[in-house]
């Protein structure tokens, strides 16, 4: 079982703008919208750290932009 643990997050008024309409237009709540972000940088970093870049392909016009991670 996995153990859960409380933190206290404190967010600007632009940070939580984003989070809410993530929330609204994922229709899930902010908590799950952080845990989702939380495991999707974690995945880019596991693939960063090995070397592999991160790419955005529009569908129409194939063009492709990289994704620069600080």
């Amino acid at each position: 079982m996995t153990t859960k643990r409380t933190m206290t997050l404190n967010l600007t008024d632009a940070e939580m703008r984003v989070l809410d309409e993530l929330s609204v237009r994922k229709d899930i709540t902010k908590t799950a919208v952080l845990r989702q972000a939380l495991r999707l940088y974690q995945t880019v970093e596991a693939r960063v750290e090995r070397g592999d870049k991160l790419l955005f392909e529009n569908e129409e016009t194939k063009e492709k932009a990289e994704l620069m991670l600080l």
